[in-house]
């Protein structure tokens, strides 16, 4: 079979690896690794390369992952154009599929992770709602109240608590509080997809890598710029490397990464021996000199030259060598730098035209280089060829280009200084340039913050303007922070960055003062923090101040600080009572905390402002049918069908209102309808099975619920309803598996203690049954079905004084309750009341 083409990145890479010189010990370390198996002592797991800006740690990464697809290894580079754990995992997956080895089901899982990020609002909205005593453990609607939720920028959860979380339980502490509500998420799966994608996708990786081991001999990952990128990633390949919490990591993958700094010692200390420390000084004089020769640079005034202009520091003697300088010019100004004279013995004006043109940017691909050059057409393509082709430029992915800071900040200077004027009229066109495609963009409706693409133009225009040093750049930067925050603790760090940037690239001390202090305070103490700072100090318009109250009540309300929380969204509503997002987030904790009358109060508020809003709408409504009003439930969740026929939430929601009104065919018609719109809406499918067990066909019921664990393995409240359907079928013992699964996932369950000890009871296992029949009453003290289980299995031991107090309870708490139970137990219970001790 004839071999596919090289392309134009395929032959730069080669020309520029033709031309390596230098760093032989490195090398040599890193192939000689290859050649040990991986359970010999010698063999190293991860090699860390580190040394200053400029010493050659992305050229010798590169040249690490020639050598290792030289043995046959599928490679993935990484560089600091991922932000996150999952961008990561979706570079490497894209870069793997590339080399004919494509990652389904990481891919599946992570365009899961995407959607369900996007739709968190949905998932969110994740309450049970209290079924019928007698029919079953007594399950109500709680929400999760784990801290990030909103940090990502999502909307608030609605969430009842009222009559669930008491004050003993408050008492209890945050950390039970949130692990309660956490427990009763009705799509646990979809929350940790966006609360820990991580947690989800790790596994997943792993799994990959493990099958891919199976047909290459080696996988290496190169994790660049790690002095960016490790605050985020060092932490999960230490986790990821070092335990099996997320599975099996082949033992012939290697982790390959570099950045300034060395490794920190208090997290990888104790793992010297499975690990290599690559540090990189600059070149030798006799490097150096190869390097050039290696180019046809051998005339010892220019030889001399170059070593004192670079100090031995590669990407520099790399560019000058590119030149081919034949004579050492001139020393002229003392001040002059390398890169200057690169320009100078660049002797042809296009090319150092378009060099110092495209320094200007952050970034660069073939649209961003013509913008910024302005060439003719005809030049565009070979200038772009050169300029790729340089070593202080390399690839970010997805086809953009960056220029390495030791050569971009010279440039940057030398330009700002030669015409001051012509500097701030380059950025103005090139942040018209960013500006007009935004707008093309169009981001998502109401909400482009939520769209990347709109983001990154955004961003790129915000940082143009600053460097013309616009007068309203940094206060509209500002603002704009407030958004970025509202998008996530990535997007915020982005927004400071590019204020750090501008301040530095365009000498504006006030711009690099707040991206310096907005990033401190987002690395110390997060968005709250950060927020914190831009309100005391920044000068906000009364509806940028609002939004920056509801975006730091939503951190304080993920971090379960609920005064705190409230106070914030409060202030909110006083600063602008137009403010319809303000309302929808106050709802959400007034929820949460069991005051639906207030929640619903907002709502209505939030609906008059945006009453064509069907998300405010089906808010609402689920609101309503969690305080159990059916008529105003069904009333909203309709018009929220109407407005939005696509929401499948909404149908999911009206379909459990009317199974608990008992209207049973509407009930399934909508559940149906939910899941032709979201087939993998497990929550959906878990109130589907209640109808069909008051339909009387548990095989269908017991089909959902299969189906719902298998897309949420980790949901405690399926599991104690497929455990009571199976116990309805006689199938006790599987049923006692399933609320243990419950049980060690939320061990304050008490439905599941209680369902648990009635299984126990028909498996003869009666001290057992006992203890778990106390537990659930412990927990919930007027739980009437536990208290009706309990007094049947003490009339079955004979402890008729008990039995009867416990009946005795149970009429306390309903004088019509006993006639809730089936007939078997009311004649029971009536012959303990019958009976004399």
């Amino acid at each position: 079979m004839a071999q596919a083409r090289p392309s134009m990145q395929d032959l730069i890479r080669q020309r520029t690896r033709a031309g390596f010189v230098g760093r032989a010990a490195e090398r040599a370390l890193f192939r000689g690794n290859f050649e040990t198996p991986p359970h010999d002592e010698r063999h190293r797991f991860r090699f860390h390369v580190h040394g200053n800006a400029g010493v050659g740690k992305t050229f010798l990464l590169r040249e690490l992952e020639q050598i290792a697809r030289e043995q046959g290894a599928l490679t993935a580079y990484v560089g600091d154009s991922s932000g996150s754990v999952p961008e990561v995992m979706a570079e490497i997956s894209r870069q793997f599929a590339a080399q004919g080895r494509r990652l389904k089901e990481l891919d599946r899982t992570l365009a899961a992770h995407a959607e369900r990020r996007h739709e968190a609002e949905l998932a969110a909205l994740a309450a049970l709602d209290e079924q019928e005593e007698g029919a079953g453990p007594t399950v109500s609607g709680r929400v999760v109240a784990r801290a990030g939720t909103v940090a990502l920028g999502m909307v608030p959860v609605v969430g009842p608590l009222a009559g669930m979380i008491d004050s003993e339980e408050l008492a209890g502490g945050v950390d039970r509080f949130r692990e309660r509500v956490l427990a009763r998420f009705r799509d646990h799966e979809d929350v940790r997809l966006v609360l820990a994608p991580e947690q989800v996708l790790t596994p997943v990786l792993l799994r990959e890598l493990s099958d891919a081991a199976a047909s290459a001999p080696w996988i290496a990952l190169f994790l660049d710029t790690y002095e960016r990128t490790g605050p985020y990633l060092d932490h999960w390949l230490h986790e990821t490397m070092t335990t099996d919490r997320h599975g099996a990591m082949p033992a012939t993958a290697v982790v390959v990464t570099a950045g300034r700094r060395p490794l920190d010692t208090a997290l990888w200390g104790g793992l010297r021996d499975f690990m290599t420390d690559v540090p990189l000084s600059p070149f030798t004089e006799a490097e150096t000199r190869g390097l050039l020769a290696g180019k046809g640079v051998t005339s010892e005034p220019v030889v001399e030259e170059v070593l004192r202009l670079t100090g031995g520091l590669p990407v520099l003697v790399s560019t000058l060598a590119e030149s081919r300088p034949a004579d050492p010019d001139d020393v002229g100004d003392p001040s002059a730098t390398a890169v200057e004279r690169f320009l100078k013995w660049e002797r042809d004006p296009a090319r150092r035209a378009a060099a110092l043109s495209c320094a200007l940017p952050r970034w660069l691909d073939a649209d961003v280089f013509r913008a910024a050059t302005d060439c003719p057409d005809e030049q565009l393509e070979p200038l772009y060829a050169w300029l790729r082709s340089m070593p202080f430029v390399s690839e970010l992915g997805g086809g953009r280009l960056r220029y390495h800071d030791v050569v971009r900040a010279p440039m940057l200077r030398a330009e700002r200084n030669r015409s001051p004027r012509g500097w701030a009229a380059r950025q103005r066109r090139l942040a018209r340039t960013f500006g007009g495609w935004r707008e093309e963009a169009g981001g998502d409706g109401d909400e482009p913050w939520t769209d990347e693409k709109w983001r990154s133009l955004r961003l790129a225009e915000a940082y143009h303007l600053l460097c013309a040093g616009e007068r309203d750049a940094l206060p509209q930067a500002l603002r704009d922070f407030v958004h970025a925050c509202d998008a996530g603790a990535a997007v915020a760090a982005q927004w400071a960055r590019v204020l750090v940037d501008a301040g530095q690239d365009a000498d504006a001390a006030a711009v690099a003062g707040w991206g310096t202090e907005l990033t401190a305070a987002l690395d110390a103490e997060g968005i709250t923090s950060a927020l914190g700072l831009l309100l005391r100090r920044a000068v906000l318009d009364v509806p940028d101040q609002a939004r920056a109250r509801v975006v730091r009540g939503d951190e304080l309300r993920g971090q379960a600080a609920y005064a705190q929380a409230l106070a914030e969204y409060d202030r909110a509503v006083a600063l602008d009572p137009e403010l319809a997002v303000a309302y929808r987030h106050r709802a959400g904790i007034r929820g949460e905390l069991g005051d639906h009358d207030a929640a619903i109060a907002d709502l209505d508020r939030a609906v008059a402002l945006e009453p064509d809003n069907s998300w405010y709408v089906a808010l609402r409504g689920e609101h309503h049918r969690l305080a159990r009003h059916d008529a105003e439930a069904v009333r909203d969740l309709s018009e929220g069908i109407r407005l939005d026929p696509a929401s499948e939430f909404a149908w999911a929601s009206r379909g459990a209102t009317h199974e608990r009104r008992g209207d049973l065919d509407a009930a399934l018609s909508d559940l149906g309808r939910a899941l032709d719109l979201k087939p993998d809406y497990a929550w959906a499918l878990a109130r589907r099975a209640r109808v069909w067990r008051a339909l009387g066909d548990p095989r269908r019921q017991l089909a959902d619920l299969d189906q719902a664990l298998t897309l949420s393995p980790d949901w405690p409240w399926a599991r104690c309803e497929r455990g009571d359907a199976l116990r309805a079928a006689g199938r006790d013992a599987e049923a006692v598996a399933d609320f243990d699964r419950a049980l060690s996932l939320d061990p304050a369950y008490a439905s599941a203690y209680a369902s648990r000890g009635a299984s126990l009871t028909n498996l003869g296992r009666h001290t057992e049954a006992l203890a778990d029949l106390d537990r659930a009453v412990e927990l919930r003290p007027g739980y009437a079905w536990a208290l009706c289980r309990r007094a049947v299995l003490f009339a079955a031991l004979e402890r008729l004084t008990e039995a009867r107090a416990d009946v005795e309870r149970i009429r306390e708490l309903d004088s019509g309750a006993l006639e809730c139970f089936s007939a078997t137990d009311r004649a029971v219970l009536g012959s303990v009341l019958a009976s004399q001790d």
